[in-house]
């Protein structure tokens, strides 16, 4: 643990591993494109991160690639984190989150809809591949574990990624945290919005809460401000009758 604290308290190798969470299996080159310094810098920084055990290497023929080893920082969560009440330090970090937003130019957008059925549902609907492609025109790919990477992929065939990005939160029926990007912007954080999705159960009904925060600006505001509506319709539709609407609702015409 002492190694891991050393490790975690030098800003660069804190960079480095915010790094391979965007992208993990980077080679020391694509590591140093973001850092300033020489390679061999870079490269003892490293060490004091395998050292610790918050990295691993993989040879791959006279490449070495570097992958994020999250075991010891979920130790550390356990034993430093979890022992405190989780609701209060969620409220303190949406509180914070809501201050940063106001010194920001960045729009967001909340959309909240109440449907009949169970917390269980609503997250499966969310987040399963095949019932995502039923509703949404797209499938959502991962394995939804925090770190995780996801798709938001074409059901035509083609394989292609719209929307890509990092699992930030996974807490299975109730809050779901997304980093959102285009696929060429997937390597600037700078360029990603963020969705958060609440799941509340009050009896026999769900509120579903998404934000779609640190978005592009009012044009790409406009936009998700029709195709979250559509889509959440589609999605109630779905689990309170089995089926989506007749017709695709963001094919609707506007007034």
């Amino acid at each position: 643990m002492d190694q891991v604290f050393k490790a975690l308290a030098d800003d660069t190798r804190r960079r480095l591993l915010d790094r391979l969470h965007e992208q993990n299996g980077l080679t020391l080159g694509e590591l140093c494109e973001r850092i300033a310094m020489t390679r061999q810098s870079v490269t003892q920084h490293l060490a004091v991160l395998e050292a610790a055990n918050l990295i691993s290497t993989v040879r791959r023929g006279r490449e070495k690639l570097h992958y994020l080893n999250p075991v010891p920082l979920h130790e550390i969560q356990e034993r430093w984190i979890d022992k405190f009440e989780r609701p209060r330090l969620r409220a303190l970090g949406d509180l914070k989150r809501r201050a940063e937003e106001a010194m920001s130019d960045k729009p967001s957008y909340v959309y909240v809809t109440y449907i009949a059925g169970t917390p269980e549902k609503v997250w499966d609907a969310l987040t399963d591949a095949d019932l995502t492609a039923v509703y949404w025109g797209h499938s959502n790919v991962s394995d939804w574990r925090p770190g995780s990477r996801w798709e938001h992929v074409r059901t035509d065939g083609s394989g292609i990624a719209d929307v890509v990005g990092t699992v930030v939160e996974s807490e299975r029926p109730t809050r779901l945290v997304t980093s959102w990007a285009a696929p060429e912007h997937e390597g600037e954080p700078d360029r990603h919005s963020r969705v958060t999705f609440d799941i509340q159960s009050h009896a026999d009904v769900v509120r579903l809460t998404v934000t779609h925060e640190d978005l592009g600006g009012e044009d790409e505001l406009r936009a998700i401000s029709a195709g979250w509506p559509a889509v959440l319709s589609n999605l109630k539709s779905l689990i309170e009758t089995g089926s989506p609407l007749p017709q695709e609702p963001w094919l609707v015409p506007g007034r």
